[in-house]
This record gives C-alpha cells, sequence and structure tokens, in this order.
C-alpha cells in the first residue's frame, strides 16, 4: 500500500485512475481545481477513507506542495487538455503543462517520492509520417506560428524534464504517451470526438465530422488505460522509459460516426465542417495517429485490446443513462 497523488483526479482518466488506486489499496490525495474536471466524477468514492480531495490548481505553488506532504508516488495528469481548448488558449496551455510540472518534479525530489508517473500524448508526435509511431521516433511538430502544436510541444519539455530528473536524481520516472482514450465520463466540451459524436446522434443529429472524415485515428477504453498506468507504475523495468499507451486498431473518423449512428438513430445525418471554421484558418491537423504499442506489451504482458464496437456500446449506455437523469 502506497500514499499516491493524483493531479488531475476528478478528470476523465483521473477519476477512473483514483477508483483503481483505491481497489488496490493505496491512499490516494486528488488533487483538482475542477476547471475541466467534474466533482461527480468521484461519487462512487467520495466517502472512502482513503481519499483526500483537496480543490486546488497544479498552478498554485502552496497547493501543490501541501498535496505532495507524505506522497510515495505521483500519477501527474493534470494539464490543459483538448484540441479546441489548446487552439483557443495556446497562453493557458504553456503555463499550465510545463511551470507546473518543474515544480512538481522538484518538490518530488526533495520529498519521499519514488515514483513519478508523466500523462503526456501522441501529440508530441505532430506531423509524424510513420504507418504507426515508435516511441524512440523523431517528432515532427509544426511552426511556432500554428498555436495547435503548442500542446504536443509543451508536453515534449515535459517529457525532457521528467526523464532528466531520472537520470539526474533516480526519481523513478515513467512517461505515457496517450493514444485517444475513450469511455464514460469524457465529455465532449473540448473536441473530444467519441463523446461529441454520441451526443449528437442520441439528440438527432448532424454529426458533425471536421474536414471529410479520413483522419485515422485508434480509440482505447479507459478502464485498459488505467490498468496500464498501474502496472507501468508496479515494473521497476519501465523506470527512465516512454511508453505509447493506447489501441493499435485504426478506424477513421468518417468510420467512427458511422458507427455511432448505427448504434443510437439510423436517421441521423453527418455534416461536414471544414477546419477554418471548427477552429480557425490556420488549424493544422494530424492524418494518420497509430501507436506501435510493442515496448508496452513486452513490458507488462498487456495493451488496451477492448474492441471499438464494445466501446461505443457501453460510452451510448452511460451517456443515455445521463441524458436520461437530467430530463
Amino acid at each position: 500500500m502506497a500514499k499516491c497523488l493524483v493531479t488531475g483526479g476528478a478528470g476523465f482518466i483521473g477519476s477512473h485512475l483514483t477508483e483503481l488506486l483505491l481497489s488496490q489499496g493505496h491512499v490516494v490525495v486528488v488533487l483538482d481545481n475542477l476547471s475541466t474536471g467534474r466533482a461527480h466524477n468521484l461519487d462512487a468514492v467520495k466517502h472512502n477513507s482513503r481519499l483526500e480531495i483537496r480543490n486546488g490548481s497544479i498552478t498554485d505553488p502552496v497547493a501543490l506542495s501541501e498535496a505532495v506532504h507524505g506522497v510515495d508516488m505521483i500519477f501527474h495528469l493534470a494539464a490543459a487538455v483538448g484540441v479546441k481548448l489548446v487552439a483557443d488558449d495556446p497562453v493557458r496551455t504553456i503555463e499550465t503543462n510545463i511551470y507546473p510540472t518543474d515544480h512538481l518534479l522538484r518538490l518530488a525530489v526533495q520529498g519521499s517520492v519514488k515514483k513519478f508517473f508523466l500523462a503526456s500524448t501522441s501529440e508530441v508526435y505532430g506531423k509524424h509520417p510513420g504507418e504507426s509511431w515508435v516511441e524512440d521516433d523523431d517528432l515532427h511538430l509544426g511552426p511556432t506560428s500554428r498555436p495547435r502544436w503548442a500542446y504536443g510541444c509543451s508536453k515534449a519539455i515535459d517529457e525532457f524534464l521528467a526523464l532528466a530528473y531520472h537520470k539526474k536524481f533516480g526519481l523513478g520516472v515513467t512517461v505515457g504517451r496517450f493514444f485517444n482514450v475513450v469511455g464514460p465520463r469524457q465529455v465532449g466540451n473540448y473536441g473530444m470526438v467519441v463523446p461529441r459524436f454520441v451526443e449528437a446522434a442520441l439528440r438527432g443529429g448532424p454529426v458533425i465530422v471536421y474536414d471529410d472524415g479520413s483522419q485515422v485515428r485508434c480509440f482505447a477504453h479507459v478502464r485498459e488505460i488505467t490498468q496500464c498506468i498501474a502496472k507501468l507504475m508496479a515494473t521497476e523495468t519501465a523506470e527512465g522509459r516512454v511508453f505509447n499507451i493506447g489501441s493499435d486498431q485504426p478506424v477513421s473518423i468518417l468510420e467512427l460516426a458511422k458507427s455511432v449512428i448505427a448504434k443510437t438513430n439510423p436517421n441521423v445525418e453527418v455534416q461536414f465542417v471544414p477546419y477554418a471554421q471548427a477552429y480557425s484558418e490556420d488549424f493544422e491537423d494530424v492524418q494518420r495517429r497509430v501507436p506501435n504499442v510493442n515496448r508496452l506489451y513486452e513490458t507488462i504482458g498487456q495493451k488496451p485490446v477492448t474492441t471499438l464496437n464494445e466501446i461505443l456500446d457501453d460510452i451510448i449506455a452511460w451517456k443515455r443513462e445521463v441524458m436520461q437523469s437530467q430530463s
């Protein structure tokens, strides 16, 4: 049993991770300012005696210092998230993603922290041209004049920082690059495509697809993602390394839209909207984003395998329940 800090613990992935850590017998401290997280995400465990919920921001040095006190393991998930949020406010993205990570790493080596999980993103690969992306591939970020790339660049800096702390101070750092994590509790407010499609279809449409829908993505269930995180943190050989964490089964965005429609309401229409209208004139997207997860599987003997069909069934059932409770 360890005392764990989960930053962003009331968020989509963070709340699921918090539940898993509590089920494993750990003591969990959640730090979240509820800017993108939701207090009700922790309703199932909020009365657990081993859970402490702190309402505070990772950008507040005092709140961060108090939350780290006596902690053995840190799961740093808090960040500025979502393509829409990043495109709209690149300053917030950079300030939220870099400075608090640096401060948190400093606090970790000054305190009793042994292990540190840094949640990173497939966005660090930028416009990588490969069929599937390997952790040691070169990064292909776009120009600084396009704010789209601020998120990936800021998380790449986080990775450099965390791995440097591992090398210099021996901190047990593990970096996980997430690829399109989906599941119950995810909201579409920040550009997340699956909850956006599901909600639109359940409300009668249309389902808005950006550009022509030929973009390729892979979708992994949050339940499996959190299991991989926990296993990586329990594996010594994962320290000082970077791991792609996601499904390796590709699907186009248009195929995803059609699958959602088939499962909800076949009468719903797809509407295509250009990127310039959805975001801005200078927005760039990545055409293909598929991870190579061999390193993950070789290290922990597990990778996300839940099918898109099963994932959509789970999300649609959850969303219907939410919508019924709100009506």
